[in-house]
């Protein structure tokens, strides 16, 4: 009786450690979805982000993200098996050519979308070097005939979901966070950053009960069908973010397109 006693116990505090992990972003462990998920970190310490590695050599967030000297942090949601990661090390490590998954990155490596003189709180940021090509990425939506999710759309959102902004107390949970959220109409007060642009055609909302972007999840991506259609910008300090504010990737295809063809 005391052996049952015990084991009820332990279910009931880990349903209890479950849903204050759940509260996070309203989600569940991504397991094997967003493995192209990267974390950026200001280099002085004082910000943390999330982002998207779309190919081998660019990474798409938020602008107000980084705009200083930052650190890329590359394959935290990999899940290869820990008896491939250990041959790809050795593998890496004698053949002299390791690939980097950290990669201090500096401004003159960070572009961000601009409107004449108007800057857009989305960016792209360009590595040192490539990254292994096996690395998972996350797909983009055409050039022409992009096409953003309707209203009432289910939407997936991602990140780490911090609960305080303080970096040195915070810490990531085990697994990177997935959830479901639903397309919105944005209210007057749902916009990125009063420094950057915006209107209906670049900013899009999502809105769920118990869904929520925490702080450090502002530039990951939004998933619609599989693919990019959006980067978080909400930007909580204080509490989490909900409704949660992104930014309309079709709006900027072409620059995407344009801006990685012109700097090689």
């Amino acid at each position: 009786m005391m052996m049952l006693s015990l084991v009820f116990v332990f279910v009931l505090a880990g349903c209890a450690s479950g849903d204050i992990e759940k509260r996070i972003v309203g989600g569940v462990s991504c397991k094997e979805d967003r493995q192209y998920h990267v974390q950026i970190d200001s280099v002085q310490g004082s910000k943390t982000c999330g982002g998207a590695l779309i190919n081998t050599r660019w990474v798409i967030t938020a602008s107000h993200c980084a705009e200083q000297m930052v650190k890329v942090k590359i394959g935290l949601n990999n899940k290869a098996p820990l008896l491939k990661q250990i041959k790809g090390f050795f593998k890496n490590l004698f053949s002299g050519s390791p690939k980097n998954l950290e990669q201090d990155i500096d401004p003159k490596q960070q572009f961000t979308f601009k409107d004449g003189e108007q800057s857009h709180d989305i960016m792209l940021i360009k590595l040192n070097e490539d990254v292994n090509p096996k690395l998972p990425t996350i797909r983009l939506p055409p050039v022409d005939g992009c096409q953003k999710p309707n209203m009432n759309d289910p939407v997936q959102i991602g990140g780490w979901g911090s609960k305080t902004a303080d970096v040195k107390k915070a810490s990531n949970p085990k697994n990177l966070k997935c959830a479901m959220t639903e397309i919105a109409a944005c209210e007057e007060n749902d916009k990125p950053d009063s420094k950057y642009f915006s209107d209906e055609t670049t900013t899009m909302c999502a809105h769920k009960p118990g869904v929520e972007s925490c702080f450090g999840d502002a530039g990951t991506a939004v998933e619609y069908n599989g693919i990019l259609h959006g980067i978080i910008v909400s930007n909580p300090v204080d509490k989490c973010a909900n409704p949660i504010v992104m930014l309309n990737i079709c709006h900027y295809r072409k620059w995407i397109a344009d801006t990685m063809r012109n700097n090689p």
